[in-house]
């Protein structure tokens, strides 16, 4: 074979000495096969800084994480497919990442024919696994000899087993017709686009043992593929589902907890002293006490928080603490308020239902166009299609939002359930009410300003309902990306509005939810309404 690119000479030299390798330590008898990979890393030298020419030494906490993950059963089967680790910056992520490639594809874990990928956000951060794997790959000769590297492509070819590992990038050309042995998803909540994340994970199907792990830090946002696998990790670890396949590791300062208290870095740091000094940290902490700017960034990197640059008007706990399961056949024709926040040609428009006397359950119902929903995925970074097929939001014919689809859907709305009143935002309601004269249909509609005057007193009504607990909005997913989109205004009086320009994504629901909690606050009575639906001012 002839040379093969970049570092090809050193490598040759590298394969002459792997003539002398003995033994691979990893081929020891009896051990586990957590222990066999654990052997494996620990064998590869470090590339670079501190400790560089030394061979790795895992700390606890990884040798925790790699046993849960590489536990067997009985007949010696790995059970987990998929593994999660989240800590904070610095943390020797990479390194571990890309040695666990290696091991997976020339190591204990190596299988014929395997595929191995590590993906990244972008080509740049896709490139650092493998970097790392090249250095590792000239400085061991065995490896040299066995594997070869195609920097060009970032691509790697086990000549022994035919086995293959590519880099690869979220926001790159999409990839299809993968069998995936071992995938490796590098800070996930910097994905912009979850698309090459569920064709990795669907892709595993072939392989009798495949392995999805995902390390990094936490996102700001909810609804975040890495938000997910974190949550779904919590549920697992408190026992409320019970998933063998899944195994989570979370470092991170709690919520309750003193993020500036040194005390508290070693939680979502379990490197510090070794990959990341205390001073540091105690550097980037005393930035952001004296820069209010620098702090969502020392939350999020350093304290593995799940906190955006934007302070938002919802604390996540208090959203989730409200998250009670909401029946919609046990509120037929119960007493509710309601909000409407209607879309533009191509957005997304909402209605949101409010029972106080049935423990404040919510019920949201929500309509975007269906053609385009594809298109809407990648603007808004959010599954519409997923969302649309399990029922969460109703696709209206066309390319536009078709009214007149909301109109036969308000009615029968209206007939499930003993509609008080029906906050609206006069935007983009004249041709809503001309659908509603043309079918006869009469709502009891109550035009609702949009200003501070009536928002404020609205925004005082939903908060007080969030904080009692007297909310359930049965953790609805689309309604939840409302929420945590939500960013509000505030008046030199104090009073506070939704503001949809600040507002990083779409708050539609949460407006009509507002709306609907301040209505229900104005109630008198019956006495209130008048004819059909005519509001008594």
């Amino acid at each position: 074979m002839g040379a093969r690119g970049p570092g090809a000479s050193r490598m040759k030299k590298a394969a002459e000495a792997a003539l002398e390798q003995g033994p691979h330590p990893w081929d020891a008898e009896n051990l586990t096969r957590a222990e066999k990979v654990i052997a494996f890393i620990e064998s590869m030298p470090i590339t670079k800084g501190y400790g560089a020419g030394e061979n790795v030494k895992l700390l606890p906490f990884q040798k925790n994480w790699l046993e849960a993950v590489y536990a067997t059963d009985e007949a010696g089967n790995r059970e987990v497919r998929t593994g999660l680790m989240s800590v904070a910056r610095g943390q020797g992520k990479t390194v571990l990442a890309a040695l666990l490639c290696l091991a997976h594809l020339a190591g204990p874990e190596a299988e014929m024919r395997g595929e191995c990928y590590s993906a990244g956000a972008t080509k740049d951060q896709s490139g650092l696994i493998f970097a790392e794997m090249e250095a590792v790959i000239f400085a061991v000769p065995w490896l040299a000899a066995r594997l070869n590297v195609q920097r060009f492509h970032k691509r790697i070819e086990d000549m022994e087993t035919g086995s293959i590992y590519r880099a690869l990038a979220s926001d790159g050309a999409s990839v299809h017709g993968l069998a995936s042995s071992f995938i490796v998803c590098d800070e996930l909540a910097q994905w912009k686009k979850r698309e090459l994340f569920d064709v990795l994970r669907t892709s595993m199907g072939k392989r009798r043992e495949p392995l999805l792990l995902a390390i990094g830090t936490q996102s700001p946002s909810p609804i975040n593929i890495m938000s997910e696998l974190v949550d779904y990790a919590a549920r697992v670890n408190s026992g409320e589902i019970d998933d063998p396949s899944f195994h989570g590791a979370l470092y991170a300062v709690p919520e309750d907890a003193d993020p500036y208290d040194p005390a508290s870095w070693p939680l979502a740091n379990p490197a510090l002293g070794v990959f990341v000094s205390e001073e540091q940290i105690a550097r980037e902490a005393e930035r952001a006490r004296r820069m209010p700017t620098f702090e969502p960034a020392f939350l999020n990197l350093h304290c593995n928080m799940r906190v955006d640059a934007e302070p938002k008007a919802i604390n996540p706990a208090e959203w989730e603490a409200c998250g009670e399961a909401v029946d919609p056949a046990m509120l037929k024709g119960r007493p509710c308020y309601a909000g409407l926040d209607l879309a533009s040609v191509r957005d997304l428009a909402a209605l949101v239902l409010y029972f106080p006397d049935d423990g404040g359950a919510v019920l949201p119902f929500f309509w975007c166009p269906k053609a385009g929903i594809t298109m809407k995925e990648e603007i808004d970074h959010v599954p519409y299609r997923t969302w649309a097929h399990q029922g969460h939001i109703e696709p209206t014919p066309g390319a536009a939002i078709d009214k007149a689809f909301i109109v036969r859907r308000l009615a029968q709305i209206a007939a499930d359930y003993d509609l008080r009143g029906i906050a609206y935002d006069r935007m983009f309601m004249k041709d809503l009410q001309v659908l509603l004269d043309h079918e006869g249909i009469a709502l009891p509609l109550v035009e609702w300003g949009q200003g501070f005057v009536s928002m404020g007193p609205a925004v005082n009504a939903f908060e007080t309902a969030l904080l009692a607990g007297d909310l359930r909005h049965g953790m609805h997913p689309v309604l939840r990306w409302n929420a945590s989109n939500l960013i509000l205004d505030t008046d030199a009086a104090g009073n506070r509005k939704p503001n949809k320009s600040r507002s990083i994504d779409r708050i539609d629901g949460m407006a009509a939810l507002i709306m609907a909690c301040g209505l229900a606050a104005t109630d008198e009575g019956p006495n209130v309404y008048r004819g059909e639906g005519a509001f008594w001012l």
